[in-house]
């Protein structure tokens, strides 16, 4: 078992590798992951607090009933995820990583950061993101319908596109 306890609390874990495994009731504080692959995990009612991910890969991650308060991600591949599955996701931070073909849509997001990132076909439908900060990213093919972006700060970011009436 990869996580045999259940509370991991200011621990680092580099260079773990896990493909198709189902992790169950675990909490993360103030954790950091480095260079770790999570492919076709399953997450089930986990909690990261605070976490910090470093040049992970993570892609194709059911993070059913999960809650993310304030993660951090830098220069990770986060592809693929289904935000909308998480029980809570609170101000996420994302510098400098891969987003592609990842859903928020209806999701409340204000203060989120997605700075310098690649968010491509990211599905952002019906969400708040108020207050947001999207400077450098590239949102080519993703969707916006009905998204709040009241505050929103869009300096740099490109290939993005906003009717706004709708």
């Amino acid at each position: 078992m990869t996580f045999p306890e259940e509370n991991y609390e200011r621990q680092t874990f580099t260079g773990l590798a896990l493909t198709g495994e189902i992790i169950r009731v675990k909490t993360f504080e103030e954790c950091i992951f480095e260079d770790c692959r999570f492919l076709a995990v399953t997450f089930e009612k986990t909690r990261f607090q605070e976490c910090r991910f470093q040049g992970c890969v993570i892609s194709a991650v059911n993070f059913a009933g999960c809650r993310w308060l304030r993660p951090a991600f830098s220069r990770c591949k986060v592809i693929g995820i289904d935000w909308t599955r998480v029980a809570l996701l609170k101000e996420p931070v994302f510098q400098s990583c891969q987003l592609n073909y990842s859903n928020f849509r209806m999701l409340a997001l204000p203060k989120t950061k997605m700075v310098n990132c690649q968010a491509l076909e990211m599905e952002l439908a019906e969400a708040d993101f108020t207050g947001a900060d999207f400077t450098g990213t590239d949102f080519t093919r993703s969707r916006f319908f009905k998204t709040n972006l009241a505050g929103a700060d869009l300096r740099g970011a490109k290939n993005y596109e906003i009717d706004i009436n709708n």
